[in-house]
């Protein structure tokens, strides 16, 4: 499927949109990564809030304090979460689980 044709004008809003959906998602896991949020928070916000239900789930708990690159792939992996995953496309078990192992 051919990507659409934007004019300038589509252009120019839509890197807008990307750039302020980009901003909103930095502080949320910066707040995070602050200790201001935690996980059971952010999965409570991304009932309503867009920006939460998009961000990936292996940003969140690379967020987290004391959590790296490589022990975000293994708990992830133990969760059986893709890590491509977005907080918005989780299950309810795996919901659970998450704030199970992360608590």
């Amino acid at each position: 499927m051919a990507l659409p044709v934007l004019t300038p004008e589509q252009r120019a809003e839509a890197l807008e949109k990307a750039g302020v959906a980009r901003k909103a998602r930095g502080e949320l896991l910066a707040a995070v990564k602050a200790g201001e949020l935690t996980v059971s928070d952010v999965l409570a916000k991304a009932e309503t809030d867009e920006v939460a239900k998009k961000t990936k789930v292996s940003a969140l708990v690379k967020a987290l304090p004391g959590v790296g690159p490589v022990k975000a792939a293994q708990i992830l992996e133990e969760l059986s979460i893709a890590e491509t995953r977005r907080i918005g496309g989780l299950g309810t078990n795996q919901r659970h689980a998450l704030l199970g192992i992360i608590a």
